[in-house]
């Protein structure tokens, strides 16, 4: 073999193993809180994918066999690794879910769904879209970004290349993440909805006495008000715990939810 022939083989060895790495980076980098945010422009997603997988390759190159390297399962390798790739995004992207569901919940609760709804691309309640831009605002700073592209790199010890994992464990895990999603949202709006449960009691106890009086006027201030207060109060412990939750998950993302 001479020289030429050596480096187009290595050559070609590095160009499969980028694309086996590429094909699981790209769909979770595009899903990923802060990164793969509807805001961000589709190059720029595409660049930042590019560009952790040439950082990522090196580290992951000894759990990729040579043999998933090649062009003949090259059709299964795309379907195993993009669906990977996905299944990581979708358990990190969750919490963003969580983050606004957990607005939407706030919202409702303290009639300030609308103020500002449709700030975003997709339309959100106020709470909501403050609570998103807060959280995605506080991974960066973190640095929780780089603990996701470390789970991606773990995940190759995990989910071996060309494997398709199991469609029971998935289906069991997912279920498993979509109701620790809900149960975390719940958990971050339940100081606005027992404000809610509150104001609504006193209203009607109100009306109760006083049939002439318009209790929504009086009340639509208050409830108002009371939502604002309790955004300003609690959104650095929200924030706190939403924070804890998804370092949690980064940690262990199978055994979390």
């Amino acid at each position: 073999m001479t020289a030429a022939d050596a480096a187009l083989d290595l050559t070609q060895g590095l160009l499969w193993l980028h694309i086996a790495v590429f094909l699981r980076v790209g769909p979770a980098i595009f899903l990923f809180p802060g990164l793969g945010e509807s805001t961000v422009p589709v190059r720029v997603k595409l660049v930042l994918a590019l560009l952790i997988t040439v950082f990522t390759a090196p580290a992951v190159a000894p759990w990729i066999p040579p043999e998933a390297t090649n062009s003949g399962g090259f059709f299964w390798l795309v379907l195993s690794e993009t669906a990977i790739g996905i299944l990581i995004g979708l358990g990190v992207r969750l919490f963003v879910m969580a983050l606004q569901t957990a607005g939407s919940i706030a919202g409702q609760s303290t009639s300030l769904s609308h103020i500002l709804g449709g700030a975003g691309v997709t339309p959100l309640p106020a709470i909501g879209h403050f609570l998103v831009i807060g959280g995605l605002a506080l991974v960066m700073i973190l640095g929780l970004h780089v603990r996701a592209i470390q789970m991606v790199i773990l995940t190759y010890g995990i989910f071996p290349v060309g494997i398709l994992p199991e469609a029971s464990s998935v289906g069991q895990w997912g279920m498993r993440q979509v109701a620790g999603a809900f149960a975390l949202a719940f958990t971050l709006a339940a100081p606005f909805v027992i404000v809610s449960v509150l104001y609504n009691l006193t209203l009607g106890i109100i009306n109760r006495a006083m049939p002439q009086l318009m209790v929504v006027f009086v009340g639509a201030p208050v409830i108002t008000g009371l939502g604002l207060l309790f955004l300003f109060l609690l959104a650095p412990t929200m924030l706190t715990i939403w924070a804890h939750a998804l370092d949690g998950f980064l940690a262990n993302p199978l055994g979390a939810g």
